[in-house]
């Protein structure tokens, strides 16, 4: 089991802590905090204990170089209002300069600081130095609370480990707890609900799944793989031709296996991405060659809405269609509603699913939803996350 900040004395202690503010702008302004309200928890018990607190975050990918729009001025504003205190954010191009280590020796006890978008160095992404020693120089312990990027070895997340006494936040122990408790003790019977475009990109999931739940339900782009890989037409819709037959030994080893695969049984269509002159429903076996799949159908929504019903535990990674257009949400939004009314424990794995979720409003009705991508899928398939690893053990 990992430290958490609950196992170190942090009192008077200049704390360097890890939070994911990557989070969306538009206009220049944060068009949603969740990631931010997020990491609230544990940002509070470190002021409420009298550490003299350092955030630090990156935003985007500016590739090593200052770029006003990436900076995280807003978030330190928005972290102001949240706390209902000054977040004093210390602006610096290299995020790390004379002026940022007067502000850190000035830090009183329950006050907090912002450091600028840490990947304006570009040792960050290498965990390299100097950057890597000069943030370490900054504190004295290392609180990391950013799930979202618990899968790098960066500067600010893993490097910093190999300074300083290193502890979990509360977000990363919470994402470990449910995450790991979904795969590892789940309440049958278990669902996963996979999505997204390529099959390619969420094989190493579906596999280390596969050993663990009852169900798997398919949706989304990948589904036209898995189509083509039992020989049927689909048209225009995408196509991952890399894991055409990767598709077909997968379902091949849950039929050996007994884990039930779940297709979808008719698609909802398009001739035209872009203009959408036509907009017809096929069955999985009539799709028309000049045509494309852009969601699940009616039938298979209603199949879908039944087998989450029954689950006790499910856990969701991908969307069921192109969800951000209306005509294509339909699949989604119904998978987003099957799990918001069921009795199960349900965990988004971040990424689209979770932006489905909050964009459906019903965000709030699920057990867990993570605040990580990459991370949480990473961390479903089984793998090491260096974010993690690098915090002690009690």
């Amino acid at each position: 089991m990992k430290k958490t900040a609950r196992d170190i004395d942090v009192k008077g202690k200049k704390v360097l802590c890890r939070c994911d503010f990557n989070v969306p702008m538009k206009e220049g302004r944060i068009a949603d905090d969740f990631r931010i309200v997020s990491s609230l928890p544990t940002i509070r018990y470190l002021i409420e204990n009298g550490a003299k607190l350092i955030l630090m975050s990156h935003m985007g990918k500016p590739k090593g170089e200052p770029k006003p729009e990436l900076s995280l001025a807003p978030v330190a504003a928005r972290l102001s209002e949240l706390l209902g205190k000054e977040v004093k954010f210390a602006s610096c191009p290299r995020v790390i300069c004379d002026r940022v280590k007067e502000l850190v020796d000035d830090l009183q006890d329950g006050e907090v600081m912002l450091l600028e978008n840490t990947r304006y160095r570009a040792e960050e992404t290498k965990s390299e130095e100097p950057f890597t020693g000069e943030l370490a120089a900054l504190g004295d312990l290392f609180v990391n609370d950013a799930f979202g990027t618990a899968h790098r070895d960066h500067s600010s997340t893993a490097g910093l480990a190999r300074y300083l006494p290193a502890v979990s936040g509360f977000l990363i122990e919470k994402e470990v707890k449910f995450l790991g408790d979904a795969v590892e003790n789940p309440e049958r019977p278990f669902v996963a609900i996979m999505g997204g475009a390529k099959v390619g990109d969420k094989l190493p999931l579906i596999e280390n799944l596969m050993k663990k739940v009852d169900t798997i339900i398919i949706g989304g782009g990948m589904m036209f793989t898995f189509y083509k890989a039992k020989g049927y037409e689909i048209g225009k819709s995408i196509l991952d031709s890399d894991s055409v037959e990767l598709s077909r030994d997968l379902l091949a080893k849950a039929e050996k296996t007994g884990v039930k695969i779940m297709l979808p049984v008719d698609t909802v269509c398009t001739d035209d991405f872009q203009a959408n002159n036509r907009i017809e429903t096929y069955d999985f076996d009539k799709m028309p060659a000049d045509m494309m799949g852009m969601d699940i159908g009616p039938k298979t929504i209603e199949i879908y809405q039944e087998e989450i019903a029954a689950a006790r535990t499910v856990v969701w990674n991908g969307p069921m269609g192109v969800f951000e257009k209306p005509e294509f949400e339909a699949g989604t939004r119904a998978v987003a509603q099957a799990l918001a009314d069921s009795d199960a424990v349900t965990v988004i794995g971040g990424g689209d699913s979770a932006a489905a979720v909050e964009q459906f409003g019903l965000k709030d009705k699920m057990t867990h939803v993570s605040t990580g991508g990459g991370a949480s899928m990473e961390f479903l398939e089984g793998k090491v996350l260096p974010g993690i690893a690098c915090i002690e053990e009690k």
